[in-house]
């Protein structure tokens, strides 16, 4: 894929699902596995495609995305040609600077559309993980002289209260889209979107403005579903680990989900190395009193507790006596001793003053938000 495509990645999501996580920043920025965010995974993907021309359209709150990817220099994107591009809201007399929707925000961004020299876009959005290379989906498209290609994967649990940004396919035997739906109650079919697509960038312009013609905002309601007949769209099949962050119990599920070494494998794959921002921590501490089954512990962590089936971000501290079971622990959060946490989301920052007892459910975790105090 060297050089014949360029990525678009759309950080816009709307964030209302995931509460708390997303108060001051946006989806792409939320921790995900331990060291990294969620947009470390698409972005790496595009990376280990050989995509060097990457653009990311942030819409709110995207302060804390910009100081993780800085230049991309950890992504080797920091590069005379091509290279890393944060493309933030803007006002011109074609854009409020406020989107309406995808397709609204992709038109505010065809200046670098335009000025991209290759001729693929790979269009995703940042809250679905998985670890994959673009390469032979790209060759399926051509094979099929498709218009469209979409990312699907077949998903076995659903939930009504995890609809969010789902979008259906249903496949004819040839793999072609025949219809689709859009957060449906009741799916007629297990094959779920992972948010990725592929098409060529005239056909990318020429759809983007044919929605701004017809006042239409949304890249999947406006312009997917309503030319599923008269484009020839295809679904690419990956049957890999899938985690789609649309809600705070899917975040924990499929948080935990890591702690199962064939799902770990799945997304940590040698082969395709997920990149993230470097920030030299020393390595965890593990003190005489401390116990450790079955976690995640990033560098930075001291421990002189037990931790067990739970994740740890770079730099907690963890209190002699104090019990984390079942929890994801955020950046530089400190718990004091003797506190017992059991099904706990602790964002960055946050304190947990000796003797405290928290306990939610794997269903309905407790959260705490930034820089709290307990």
């Amino acid at each position: 894929m060297t050089g014949n495509a360029f990525g678009l990645i759309f950080t816009g999501e709307s964030n209302m699902q995931l509460r708390d996580l997303t108060t001051s920043r946006s989806i792409a920025a939320v921790p995900y596995g331990g060291r990294y965010r969620c947009i470390d995974f698409v972005l790496s993907c595009m990376v280990n495609s050989g995509i060097t021309n990457v653009g990311i359209i942030t819409q709110k709150n995207y302060h804390s995305l910009m100081d993780h990817l800085g230049a991309g220099k950890e992504w080797d994107l920091n590069r005379k040609r091509d290279g890393l591009f944060i493309l933030p809201p803007y006002v011109t007399k074609d854009s409020t600077g406020v989107y309406k929707g995808t397709a609204d925000a992709l038109r505010s961004v065809m200046g670098y559309v335009r000025r991209s020299a290759q001729k693929y876009c790979v269009l995703t959005g940042s809250h679905t993980i998985y670890n994959t290379t673009f390469d032979d989906m790209l060759r399926f498209h051509e094979q099929r002289g498709a218009d469209i290609t979409i990312l699907y994967n077949v998903e076995r649990t659903f939930s009504p209260d995890d609809q969010f940004d789902d979008l259906r396919l249903s496949l004819d035997e040839d793999g072609r889209v025949t219809d689709m739906e859009i957060d449906p109650y009741r799916p007629k079919t297990q094959f779920q979107s992972c948010d990725c697509f592929i098409l060529e960038k005239s056909l990318l312009e020429y759809l983007v403005e044919e929605a701004a013609a017809h006042a239409q905002h949304d890249f999947i309601r406006d312009i997917l579903i309503r030319k599923t007949n008269s484009l020839k769209i295809y679904g690419y099949r990956y049957d890999g680990f899938v985690a789609r962050l649309n809600s705070m119990g899917m975040y924990f599920n499929q948080s935990m989900a890591l702690l199962n070494s064939d799902v770990r494998n799945d997304v940590f794959n040698p082969e395709h190395p997920i990149y993230t921002k470097v920030k030299d921590e020393v390595p965890a501490r593990y003190g005489s009193t401390s116990s450790v089954s079955n976690s995640f512990i990033a560098d930075g962590c001291i421990i002189d507790g037990a931790v067990e089936n739970s994740i740890l971000f770079r730099g907690v501290r963890i209190g002699r006596g104090a019990v984390v079971r079942n929890s994801i622990v955020m950046q530089a959060a400190d718990i004091g001793e003797d506190t017992h946490l059991d099904y706990v989301i602790m964002d960055k920052g946050v304190t947990v003053k000796r003797g405290r007892t928290l306990s939610g459910h794997n269903s309905f975790p407790v959260v705490l938000r930034k820089g709290m105090v307990v």
